[in-house]
């Protein structure tokens, strides 16, 4: 099998290309690399014809949320043109394009998980170009899965746990939102899983392309989450300053952005666990503890 790997530095491609290295004919490209830059919408068609990989993986995103809102051309190009492209070239080969998109394409209303049936409804620009992308790779016909995940964090690139241990390192105290609920979730378990339906998928069961919610099991809120990260830190052994009882609650209405942010970003993963079987889903917090111990040691 013949893998085109996009965004190999970022937290997720950085997993898969650790994943795929030696189980395929791996290309991985980051920005630098001939074909990489999604910016560069030629060269990157003209890489992928010269390649002719089975499976296009795009990792890659524009994910300033904030910047997002004064840079809208900035974040179409990559979130909704380059995948466009992508979905022109594996429908024109037959090749199957992986692709990743959130949970701010619904309105982040209401405390129950959206389903993959759910309206659409994203409230920023970041939202609102992950859902164009989703839109143009359907309605070029290829054959594809996208995969809507939330509150994404690794070993690689920066997120919010590794944000929350630096700043505990120097912090007695922190004030983190506590009304936006949702599912961490790391990149070795979105990388683990969605290798587990491409497989399936060249197989044969092409029945099975679509959308699907990738998350763990459970829900918390950033604060919870903050809390946990301290807590467990302290645990393995890491010295910090803070200490959990030190976070804070606050509202979003007191921790105001440039962007919306919602409030609920549950989702539902019973249509993947469905395929995938329900034993092969962790709760969140284990699937964070496996990433924490490697960041603290």
């Amino acid at each position: 099998m013949r893998v085109a790997l996009f965004g190999k530095n970022g937290q997720l491609g950085f997993e898969f290309e650790k994943l795929l290295k030696s189980r395929c004919e791996l290309l991985a490209l980051g920005r630098a690399d001939e074909g990489g830059d999604l910016n560069d919408l030629k060269g990157l068609v003209t890489r992928l014809h010269s390649f002719s990989p089975d499976v296009v993986i795009n990792a890659a995103a524009y994910t300033a949320v904030d910047f997002a809102q004064t840079h809208e051309q900035e974040a179409r190009q990559i979130n909704a043109l380059a995948p466009s492209e992508m979905a022109t070239y594996c429908s024109q080969t037959g090749a199957l394009l992986v692709h990743f998109s959130t949970d701010y394409v619904f309105s982040g209303n209401g405390s129950d998980p959206w389903t993959e049936e759910d309206l659409c409804n994203p409230q920023n620009v970041y939202g609102q170009t992950k859902f164009e992308g989703e839109q143009l790779i359907k309605q070029a016909g290829c054959k594809h899965l996208i995969f809507r995940t939330s509150w994404v964090y690794g070993e690689h690139g920066k997120n919010f746990m590794k944000t929350i241990l630096r700043l505990a390192q120097t912090k007695e105290s922190l004030n983190v939102v506590d009304d936006q609920v949702g599912a961490p979730t790391s990149a070795p378990f979105l990388a683990k899983h969605a290798h587990e339906m491409i497989r399936i998928l060249q197989s044969g069961r092409e029945d099975l392309c679509g959308i699907y919610h990738l998350v763990p099991d459970g829900e918390v809120s950033w604060c919870g989450f903050a809390r946990w990260i301290v807590q467990n830190a302290k645990n393995f052994g890491a010295e910090l300053r803070l200490e959990p009882t030190s976070i804070r609650s606050i509202s979003t209405e007191k921790y105001p952005t440039a962007a919306i942010r919602p409030l609920n970003s549950r989702l539902s993963n019973a249509k993947i666990k469905s395929v995938l079987g329900a034993g092969s889903f962790q709760s969140w917090d284990q699937e964070a503890s496996d990433v924490l111990y490697k960041l603290v040691f």
